[in-house]
């Protein structure tokens, strides 16, 4: 990257580091645990005088960062940001401020979104990817543990708790600047809700940026902006200059491609929940969404072989797989902001189901085409410089731009659960065909205008193909409208939604296909740079 092109010629030191396990480094990778937020950390003491290190890996000749007043700053996408995420819930002294791209912030939503499998594997797979040759002769009992800790069943155990940076917040005393692409479908959304309230909570100083993209660098998608805000950011924070970022608004949201807008604080005030309720409509499966509590049921049952584009594409027609509720065209712009939940009560068939909760904006838009290769962005040939070039270190990369796709709908939000965990988010159990089972599915956070002539759509459905594994039956789910309800959070709240949807009459258009972006390819297993 241009880090240390760009920096240190501004008066900065930069440092790369290998985590206990991988290349130069000693050590086993144990994918977010203790031995690399610790092997992080320690580089952190090190530059403030704590910790003692060595010019060769079996010296005994001691260095010492002399050329550093210790004020550090730690920066990384996917993986790397991470590790940013886990320094800083040690509250270790020093370290000023973090800017996490795309990162994780507790592992075990990595791997399962409340007991439902997002992937064929588990962080064992991810640590041996990654070990270095040395440590992948050296670490069976360590990738034995990852084996043993992380059961395929989806239960939370002491390994994911070690891996929760979230519940660690309280001692977080770096200034935290969070970028995010919102249909990023490797390192997802619910990885920034819970993560930005409990920084809230502790009144941690923060920034946040949120695109359109998938999982790509700001580097990639607001190249010129990003280097100035980013170096203003590190200035203020780690030299103390007093440049005034810290006085702008808290949030840039990309509205459309390359459009971005500003709020004063995320969520915006005056932001708060509102509860849709689902109802029948004139067809099965196609009903109505809005403020009045019905009764009914409606029933679908799972096809592994569907995702949300296709559910999506058929909101308004009858389909076994999904139950789809609209409201009507709305009168006036809607904003939600904020993490969303679905509670759920169904009825299944057989002892395992997994479900999905989807919020789909409907009406016609251009978007960044998240689905195809570059998950927004095009590659250019041309190349523009960012910092000083050195023998073997280029400061020229490469241009994009933004590639995008006309839709006829978008998916907002997304949620996924395994019925099994609806007495407990720590373990799942069997469930009785037959019997109705009530559970909340926690939705990724968002920041998305439905704009007037737009409809909102809320869609639940089974397992959602390439974003979570099925389950091992193939249920059959009937759910209790009554007992069925979103909660929303939208800019000026319940009022908001009622103005938004007053005079809308929520009739069912044709069941014309609403065309999307391409359906979720197969997500990665590794949390890389993606560059």
């Amino acid at each position: 990257m241009f880090y240390d092109n760009y920096f240190v010629p501004r008066g900065y030191a930069y440092v790369a580091v290998d985590l206990a396990g991988t290349n130069r480094s000693d050590g086993c990778v144990d994918v977010g645990g203790r031995s690399d937020v610790q092997s992080a950390k320690a580089v952190v003491d090190w530059l403030n005088g704590r910790a003692k290190a060595y010019t060769s890996r079996t010296g005994t000749t001691r260095a010492k960062a002399t050329w550093t007043n210790g004020r550090t700053g730690m920066i990384g996408k996917s993986w790397d940001g991470t590790v940013a995420n886990g320094v800083a819930a040690t509250g270790v002294e020093g370290l000023e401020t973090i800017v996490p791209i795309s990162a994780i912030s507790t592992w075990y939503d990595y791997y399962f979104s409340q007991g439902a499998p997002l992937y064929g594997s588990g962080p064992d797979w991810l640590s041996d990817y990654v070990n270095s040759p040395d440590a992948r002769a050296k670490c069976a009992a360590v990738q034995r543990e990852l084996v043993d800790g992380a059961p395929r069943s989806g239960d939370r155990t002491r390994l994911w708790s070690e891996r929760d940076y979230v519940k660690a917040a309280s001692k977080v005393k770096a200034s935290v600047f969070l970028v995010h692409g919102m249909q990023d479908l490797n390192v997802r959304m619910r990885h920034v809700g819970p993560w930005w309230d409990a920084l809230a909570k502790n009144g941690v100083e923060r920034k946040i940026w949120l695109s359109q993209t998938g999982h790509v660098d700001p580097f990639d998608f607001r190249r010129a902006a990003w280097v100035d805000t980013l170096h203003r950011w590190f200035d203020h924070e780690l030299l103390g200059y007093d440049n005034g970022v810290d006085r702008e608004p808290m949030a840039d949201i990309e509205r459309h491609p390359d459009q971005w807008e500003t709020s004063k604080t995320w969520p915006p005030r005056g932001t708060a929940p509102t509860t849709l309720r689902p109802a029948e409509g004139a067809q099965e499966g196609v009903g109505t969404l809005g403020l009045r509590k019905d009764t009914g049921t409606e029933t679908f049952t799972d096809d592994p072989r569907l995702s949300e584009t296709d559910w999506a594409e058929r909101i308004d027609s009858p389909t076994p797989d999904k139950a789809g509720f609209t409201t009507g065209p709305l009168t006036r712009d809607l904003r939600l902001s904020g993490s969303s939940t679905v509670t759920v009560t169904a009825t299944p068939t057989t002892s395992t189901a997994h479900l999905s909760a989807v919020l789909v904006d409907l009406g016609p838009d251009t978007i960044r085409d998240y689905g195809a290769s570059g998950e927004g962005i095009t590659t250019l040939a041309d190349r523009t410089c960012w910092g000083v070039s050195t023998t073997g270190d280029s400061a020229c990369f490469k241009e994009t731009r933004a590639r995008t796709a006309d839709v006829d709908h978008t998916v907002v939000s997304r949620g996924w659960a395994d019925l099994g965990t609806y007495a407990s988010d720590r373990k799942g159990v069997p469930l009785t065909p037959g019997k109705a089972y009530t559970i909340t599915l926690h939705l990724g956070a968002t920041d998305h205008v439905v704009p007037a002539g737009h409809r909102l759509a809320l869609i639940v459905a089974g397992t959602d193909k390439d974003l979570i594994d099925p389950p091992s039956t193939r249920p059959t789910l009937t759910l209790d409208l009554s007992r069925t309800a979103a909660r929303v959070p939208f800019v000026g709240g319940t009022t908001a939604f009622a103005r938004a949807t007053a005079g809308s009459a929520a009739t069912v258009p044709e069941g014309t296909p609403l065309d999307g972006v391409s359906a979720p390819r197969t997500t990665q297993r590794v949390p890389g740079s993606g560059r």
